[in-house]
């Protein structure tokens, strides 16, 4: 048996099918945006502080990471879903020192296998007043262009070893339950919005 790799396959689909795909991978691009808008600024601060509680109590090392951090991006429902072209999308808010300090979205797109859509929280915790510095100045970051983002899973004892977090920039992406996810983030597109 001969491999077939994706881009072979798709055009030995008929166009029938092509049509179909390409309707669903447009569909899914342009309602992923609505479907995870998070509203108000109110909104979006209430649900960020629950993921954050949430994440605290299913990972108590958390607490030590958030005082050693200059801020943290917490984006609390991403919409990610797909059909061979994916996309994901959400709105959040930038935390420093415990307060408001901007509102942005994430975004990006995917070819791949994938079907489905599910919703999961992502917090990007600027390590160093620096790396806060640069993602603030700048207008639209791009993720391995403008920063890399190392995103952390939890150890074997099932907690964040906090002394082993090196990178300026790191991710968690976790779902309701606290299931932590080795997404990459690569490629996502993070801008400011007004709330």
């Amino acid at each position: 048996m001969v491999p077939v790799n994706c881009t072979t396959l798709f055009l030995r689909i008929g166009s029938h099918m092509k049509a179909i795909i390409f309707c669903f991978a447009l569909f899914t691009l342009v309602t992923v945006p609505y479907v995870a808008k998070a509203g108000s600024a109110q909104e979006i601060n209430d649900a960020a502080n629950a993921t954050l509680h949430r994440f605290v109590e299913q990972n108590p090392n958390a607490a030590e990471l958030a005082k050693k951090a200059a801020g943290a991006l917490v984006f609390p429902s991403v919409i990610k879903g797909g059909m061979l072209v994916g996309g994901q999308y959400g709105e959040g808010v930038l935390i420093v020192h415990g307060n408001a300090a901007g509102y942005y979205n994430i975004i990006s797109a995917s070819l791949g296998v994938q079907l489905g859509i599910q919703s999961l929280s992502i917090i990007i915790v600027f390590i160093t007043d620096q790396a806060l510095a640069d993602f603030q100045r700048a207008y639209g970051w791009k993720v391995g262009v403008d920063g890399s983002i190392v995103v952390v899973t939890l150890g074997v004892a099932g907690s964040i070893d906090t002394d082993i977090l090196t990178s300026p920039i790191i991710a968690f992406i976790t779902d309701q339950e606290g299931l932590m996810y080795s997404f990459s983030l690569e490629g996502s597109k993070i801008s400011s919005i007004q709330r």
